[in-house]
């Protein structure tokens, strides 16, 4: 990650003091008094959502969560459009597009409509207490989609709505992508090619106590290892014309990837295993079964994991390391890898941090501290990767929480206030500049 982005922290550390609204002009002033006033207006919207269970396999509960945001969006003078993603086994998405003057900034702000809690969870409601809501997707991500419509009606209030270009994705599969992935995410990658800028509405990362900037996460995929050899009498193991068996092929491999690939920025997790005469992993890859006997030399073997990765060419640099690996056969054995990357990488770049350092000239001016960049290896992958090959992006806009994916999930409530503060200034600025 490029240095610049932290000297330019410590150049505008001296500004955090200085008072709230100091440089914001009038209509700035406005979006940041009336986002605070409508806090309340939030909550309830949230609260409307986060009722509706909108798991990734529901596909009525997301298309609900879609009727009930699309009214909204078209009181700010937005289109709407519902994407049905039947063919790929899901819902849905629900885009909003709002044009303003041709030639300026365009702009694509992210988020999903879906959760991981499906009908049949335990963990259901939305239940406050002071400024902390537990419910599912409270954050991740119902609350960015409020963010999202705080930010959009403080802007149309102000004025600065009306030259503004923005393109609102809002997909319903985030958290289990439709298949094919080429279509899931047709209409997300399209706005990529269109817009200038994106802002993806996941939750705000904090380190340290301390508000960040994303500007950077992994990939997200996974591979398949299978290994095969000859089976017999275990008294013949080791003996030539017998081999190793497919239990200490296995264990070669994944010993190897454990010395030789380790780098920063760089994980692969071993989360399946199995292995015997036979074994075999389930359709659903998610287990395996296996049989044998301690005097038979295993046949078979099955290893399943995933690879976390920061830039494309750390990806295929890494996969063929590990081809490398696996073709180093043990005597009398064979094995081969397979790849799936669902989560392209989002990498770090200039433009991503030029835009991180407009996002802290909005911070200084708001009276809040300057957000530095947040670790890459602490973020997993999100929608934003699919389009950050084609524009300077940011992430973590959404408010912040903790608990996401498990019950007891909850919502920083005061958190909207400033993060749509932040989004809804740092978009009329945008909204006036030249593409």
């Amino acid at each position: 990650m490029r240095a610049g982005a932290f000297a330019f922290g410590a150049a505008l550390a001296a500004l955090v003091a200085a008072p709230a609204s100091a440089q914001l002009s009038e209509p700035e002033q406005a979006i940041a008094a009336s986002i605070e006033s409508d806090l309340e207006t939030d909550v309830n919207l949230l609260e409307k959502i986060t009722l509706i269970n909108s798991g990734s396999h529901n596909h009525a509960g997301v298309k609900a969560v879609a009727d009930a945001l699309a009214p909204e969006f078209e009181a700010l003078g937005f289109t709407t459009e519902w994407i049905d993603q039947a063919a790929a086994g899901r819902a849905g998405h629900l885009f909003a597009r709002h044009e303003g003057v041709p030639g300026t900034t365009r702009m694509l702000l992210i988020g999903h409509l879906d959760t991981v809690f499906e009908p049949d969870s335990s963990f259901t409601g939305f239940v406050r207490d002071g400024d902390r809501a537990t419910g599912p997707g409270v954050v991740d991500d119902k609350g960015g989609i409020v963010v999202i419509l705080s930010a959009l009606r403080a802007m149309k209030a102000a004025g600065t709505l009306q030259n503004a270009n923005i393109v609102v994705a809002l997909t319903g599969d985030e958290e289990d992508a439709g298949d094919p992935l080429e279509l899931a995410r047709k209409d997300l990658v399209e706005s990529g090619q269109w817009a200038d800028i994106a802002l993806g509405f996941e939750g705000l990362s904090i380190l340290d106590g301390k508000d960040t900037g994303v500007v950077a996460r992994r990939s997200s995929g996974g591979w398949t290892i299978t290994a095969r050899s000859r089976s017999g009498h275990s008294s013949g193991i080791f003996a030539e014309g017998v081999g190793y068996g497919a239990i200490y092929e296995m264990a070669r491999i994944l010993d190897a990837f454990r010395r030789e690939l380790p780098e920063e920025n760089l994980t692969y997790n071993v989360g399946l295993l199995a292995g015997g005469t036979p074994a075999e992993i389930a359709g659903d890859e998610l287990s395996a079964s296996a049989s044998g006997k301690t005097n038979i030399i295993p046949s078979t073997a099955f290893a399943r994991g995933d690879l976390r990765t920061l830039t494309r060419e750390q990806n295929d640099r890494i996969m063929a390391a590990m081809r490398g690996i696996v073709s180093r056969h043990l005597p009398g054995t064979e094995a081969e890898i397979e790849f799936d990357f669902p989560y392209p990488p989002m990498a770090p770049t200039a433009g991503n941090e030029a835009l991180l350092e407009r996002l802290n000239a909005v911070n200084a001016d708001l009276g809040l501290e300057v957000m530095a960049p947040y670790p890459p290896s602490r973020r997993g992958a999100a929608d934003i990767s699919f389009v950050a090959d084609h524009v300077d992006a940011i992430d973590g806009m959404g408010p912040s929480g903790s608990g996401s994916h498990a019950e007891g999930e909850y919502i920083d409530l005061r958190s909207i206030v400033r993060q749509a503060q932040r989004a809804a200034i740092l978009m009329s600025r945008l909204a006036n500049e030249p593409r």
